[in-house]
């Protein structure tokens, strides 16, 4: 079998994955983004089907006083007795909680919190006994038996720490012939990233470090010139034809030494053998974006669809849309065909901007809106590619006097400029936004003037190492009245996001 990495392309760190029968769910982070943690199906652990969010509605998610980057970090998703378990942290509102589904497409339940510090939450059940295990802080992996029902724990013990390095975090138990196996990542989330492993014959040890740690890290002089890099925080699977995986977290880094990543960080997939009673990661090899697996039985099916072409049909938007800091916005409505959004008196520099956006999911796509919206007074509405309020680039319709005019406007740390505008016609104008790895280039059709592009931007300035942070680019729709209540709500008529890479528009 032979696949591209990454197989969840763009913001989608994190990754968790449970097997029920010969289907495969899969959970990442989401931060400051609602609805929170989307969930994707699989038949093959390579072609994955977004098939919605577990965090969907207030009780669930509280992100009102959330920071960009804060939020819903990593969780851990599992299977057990006929139920679906989602745990993770809340790091701006009540810590660790898990919720509940029997479908994991429907409704999920009520948050159970518990009573515990840190981050990276973990569920595991042996012989009667759930355990919760968990990233305490400077101490490392900490453990306590947990009531379900409740939610309350037990007394905590400390399982491990620095195995290889600082940072020890995003642990996972697991049970395999008898011998209990702890995954750990260290190095801190970047490029020194790495995955570790541990064994035991109990649940709560002693944990003894396997002697070819890190099981899998880019961070070698073998790795550093590798176009994938950060390789991390993963979580292994059994998959039904008895062969072993391994999902775990990366990025695309652009631009040499020390170079950037605008993505964010992405989910990858790895074969796993075990020798010596230790699992073997892609046979100790770099990860590769084309990878080539010969010892299994799972089939391929048809490519993942990462497309959206949009006309606005449906009454509520699909599972690759999110809003920021609220897990709905009633500025922002579906009817007759059009997506309507009302802007106020904040701009993309604010958390409280009308926005609605998809990720970004590969370096080189092209993305298009078309809009019949005829500004009044400062009102303002387009197409962007985000990454927080102080990086952000758009492409927006104004009203300058009586023309009606298409600017491209720039916010880099917070300094904003406006790099090139246009009259634009009345009536339905397209605007369009082609990325490569290295720029974006704005574009709107019609226009009255030769020149179809208006301007450029480097991709690097909407990156982790420039920005800060935990996510990646968005790409979406935004409006605005330029701090004044915009006077109309600005329609749009479609929205294609559509991916121009090597592995077509996928």
């Amino acid at each position: 079998m032979e696949y591209e990495n990454p197989v969840i392309p763009g913001f989608h760190p994190d990754p968790t994955v449970c097997r029920v029968g010969e289907d495969y769910y899969l959970a990442t982070s989401s931060f400051e983004y609602a609805p929170g943690v989307p969930l994707y199906h699989s038949r093959n652990l390579v072609d994955w089907e977004p098939i919605g969010h577990c965090l969907t509605r207030e009780d669930q998610l509280d992100l009102e006083d959330v920071a960009p980057s804060n939020g819903i970090y990593a969780p851990t998703l599992r299977y057990h007795d006929g139920t679906f378990y989602m745990v993770t942290t809340n790091v701006s509102a009540g810590g660790h909680f898990f919720v509940t589904a029997d479908d994991p497409r429907g409704e999920w339940s009520e948050p159970t919190w518990v009573d515990a510090p840190g981050i990276d939450p973990d569920l595991f059940w042996d012989d009667g006994t759930v355990y919760f295990t968990y990233r305490s802080g400077p101490d490392g992996i900490e453990q306590a038996d947990i009531d379900l029902e409740t939610g309350e724990i037990g007394e905590s013990r400390h399982l491990c720490r620095r195995l290889v390095a600082d940072y020890t975090e995003a642990p996972h138990l697991y049970e395999v012939d008898g011998t209990y196996y702890l995954l750990v990542a260290e190095g801190g989330t970047h490029t020194r990233h790495m995955v570790c492993a541990a064994r035991a014959d109990d649940p709560t040890g002693p944990f003894d470090p396997c002697p070819g740690n890190p099981i899998l890290s880019h961070r070698s002089v073998s790795g550093a010139y590798n176009p994938i890099q950060a390789t991390g925080h993963g979580d292994l699977v059994e998959a039904h034809d008895g062969s072993w995986w391994l999902v775990f977290l990366g990025i695309r880094k652009r631009g040499g030494h020390p170079g950037w990543h605008h993505l964010g960080r992405e989910t990858f997939l790895a074969p796993v053998e075990w020798i010596d009673g230790w699992p073997v990661v892609n046979g100790g090899d770099p990860i590769e974006e084309t990878m080539s697996v010969t010892d299994t039985d799972l089939e391929r099916d048809d490519r993942a669809e990462w497309t959206t072409q949009e006309p606005f049909d449906g009454d509520r938007l699909g599972p690759k849309w999110n809003y920021r800091f609220s897990v709905g916005d009633d500025r922002i409505v579906l009817e007759d065909g059009t997506l309507a959004l009302s802007g106020g008196p904040a701009t993309l520099d604010d958390r409280e901007s009308t926005f609605v956006g998809r990720r970004q999911h590969q370096l080189e796509c092209r993305v298009e809106t078309e809009t019949k919206f005829s500004p009044k007074g400062k009102g303002e509405a387009g197409l962007t590619a985000l990454y927080d309020e102080s990086h952000h680039y758009e492409l927006g319709v104004v009203r300058r006097g009586e023309d009606r005019r298409a600017i491209v406007r720039a916010t880099v740390g917070g300094v904003s400029d406006v790099l090139a505008e246009t009259a634009v016609p009345e009536g339905p104008v397209t605007l369009s936004i082609d990325a490569t790895a290295d720029e974006y280039r704005f574009a709107v059709d019609p226009v009255e003037r030769s020149e179809h592009v208006l301007a450029t931007m480097p991709t690097k300035y909407l990156s982790t190492e420039v920005a800060g942070g935990f996510t990646g680019t968005y790409v979406g729709l935004y409006a605005t009245g330029n701090g004044e209540p915009a006077p109309k709500p600005a329609t749009f008529d479609s929205f294609t996001y559509r991916d121009a890479d090597t592995r077509g528009t996928n």
